[in-house]
């Protein structure tokens, strides 16, 4: 079993690098291009040559745990396979053989029966070839379309040695086969059977009922050949259904210890991806099994976490900078789920992307998501990358957002108007503790903002309405942007001219919230061919927007936690 996984980086450029036990589940989450499919590559290879790696990139090593002579003949024994006629077998080697379950070829392979015994009892060793060798037979990686060749017809073979492909495992046990079967009917409300009926082949049909007793399922009478005739082919479902029953009976029936599987949720809607990280976290309490996942589905990873069973979700950065890799507490994402705020903005959808910038309300989201995209789309350097914009419901609740997502290591910047300055006491300390500015710095943060909020009032000006800090005399100018820069170093994002709606005021867009947005939109056009159409240019929201590119993407950022 594998027992630790040690990666080349850590939290930050400067940490030690990251190393953690084992659980049933590893869940690797990150951006594109983070490193996600190119780990599960380094462990398969990793346990397929028994640790004769060479420049991985994300993966450094791994640690297996020692294997007992009894466990280690208990697993030959699983697969032990007698000589074909003609076929020699070495002396003191065995033979082991399994099917492919993607291609429904047979693997076949003689091992010196000594020297796995020998490097099992000492597996961390230099170069175990011949545990190499073993291990192979019981590692499995999914990508792309070939789980759709799980549920291909496969052969019987001979009930009465040990099963060498999942299906047989499945039509033997029947207890086995009806757990398949409950998972099936509750994603699809439809039964998965298994067809005989094609002698010496095996084949999944779905029924509208389940069969009225194993003889029915199993048999070749007339009864079991009218049932089976009245079921669906496999090979007519959908890619879905097809994916979603491959993965679950391979896992349950094909007996893989080591099990990698490149994007899950493929050819699933998020209700069945829920479904399936749920049921395969399940199925391997329990077992010596450990999956190991690389994922961009929040709905798959909700599955995992919600099933109760320990899972590793490990955040994984790189995009050409300093690469990180960060252990996320499973304890933290459940009280994330469990917030109805944060569940209605999807928020775990921020473990995917390379930056979050959370807005006081879905108009700003909106207009601040378009400006961005504007940016990216011209190349422009100021633009955000990889970017999610989400919504809040005011000012107040930024910080709920900001704050968790944060404590998980994602640079996560908030923009709010400039009345954000106009609230001390409780709010104004939500707003420093959801951005971790450091609790000493609170005091003078809080008498500079108490200071440019009495400056205004006395002056008799609306910071929000009436240009923001260009209302206030030159000297409490200077203050508020000292105090605007330090929040910024925090990625906290203030409109210095005042609100949402004086950004490209040049346009003379008119109205407030939604009206002032759908006034704005049309004014800066929707066809880039259009001599119309508003490109980025100087200074205005483009700069802004530029600013919290320049935070999110600078590896010494403040306002993450370690």
């Amino acid at each position: 079993m594998i027992n630790r996984l040690y990666l080349n980086s850590g939290t930050t450029p400067s940490s030690a690098p990251l190393e953690f036990d084992t659980v049933p589940i590893t869940v690797f989450v990150g951006p594109n291009n983070s490193g996600k499919s190119k780990i599960l590559e380094e462990i398969e290879h990793y346990c397929r040559t028994g640790g004769n790696q060479t420049n991985f990139r994300v993966l450094d090593h791994l640690d297996f745990t020692s294997t007992s002579h009894e466990e280690v003949e208990a697993d030959v024994g699983r697969i032990e396979q007698e000589p074909r006629p003609g076929e020699v077998l070495n002396a003191g080697h065995v033979l082991v053989g399994k099917v492919n379950p993607q291609n429904n070829t047979e693997i076949r392979t003689q091992i010196d029966r000594q020297l796995l015994l020998t490097e099992a009892a000492d597996p961390n060793r230099a170069n175990a070839r011949v545990l190499g060798q073993f291990l192979r037979m019981y590692t499995l990686r999914l990508d792309g379309r070939s789980r759709l060749n799980l549920v291909g017809e496969q052969n019987a073979g001979d009930l009465q040695t040990a099963s060498t492909n999942h299906l047989t495992k499945l039509f033997v046990d029947d207890a086995l086969r009806e757990e398949v079967r409950r998972i099936v009917a509750d994603a699809f409300g439809t039964y998965l059977v298994i067809d005989p009926t094609n002698i010496g082949k095996l084949r999944l049909r779905l029924s509208e009922r389940p069969p009225a007793d194993s003889r029915e399922e199993k048999g070749w009478d007339e009864r079991s050949l009218a049932f089976h005739r009245e079921a669906i082919s496999m090979d007519v479902a959908s890619d879905g259904v097809r994916a979603f029953v491959g993965i679950i009976a391979t896992i349950l029936a094909g007996d893989p210890r080591f099990i990698l599987i490149d994007e899950p949720e493929a050819f699933l809607h998020p209700a069945l991806a829920h479904k399936l990280g749920k049921e395969l976290a399940a199925s391997l309490v329990e077992t010596r099994k450990r999956l190991f996942v690389a994922t961009h589905s929040s709905s798959f990873l909700m599955g995992c976490i919600q099933s109760g069973v320990p899972v590793n979700v490990v955040r994984l950065t790189y995009n050409f900078a300093p690469p990180t890799a960060r252990l996320l507490p499973q304890e933290r994402m459940l009280d994330l789920m469990r917030q109805p705020l944060l569940r209605s903005t999807g928020v775990l959808s921020g473990l995917f992307y390379e930056t979050v910038v959370v807005t006081e309300s879905d108009t700003d989201r909106a207009f601040y998501q378009e400006i961005n995209e504007r940016l990216v789309a011209a190349n422009d350097e100021r633009g955000i990358p990889n970017a999610l914009f989400v919504n809040a419901q005011n000012k107040q609740t930024v910080w709920t957002i900001v704050k968790p997502l944060r404590e998980l290591g994602i640079p996560v910047g908030g923009i709010v108007d400039i009345d954000v300055l106009l609230e001390g006491g409780q709010n104004f300390t939500k707003v420093l503790d959801g951005a971790f500015v450091p609790e000493v710095s609170h005091e003078g943060l809080h008498r500079l903002r108490g200071s440019i909020a009495k400056a205004a009032e006395t002056k008799g000006a609306s910071l929000k309405r009436d240009g923001g800090i260009g209302a206030l005399d030159d000297a409490d100018k200077e203050g508020a942007t000292n105090l605007l820069e330090q929040l910024a170093q925090y990625g906290v994002f203030v409109v210095r001219n005042g609100e949402l709606e004086s950004w490209l005021s040049d346009l003379g867009a008119t109205g407030h919230g939604p009206a002032w947005l759908m006034d704005i939109f049309e004014r800066i056009g929707s066809d880039p061919s259009d001599q119309r159409y508003i490109h980025p240019g100087p200074g205005d929201i483009w700069e802004f927007i530029g600013e919290i590119r320049e935070w999110s993407s600078n590896v010494e950022r403040r306002g993450i936690p370690a």
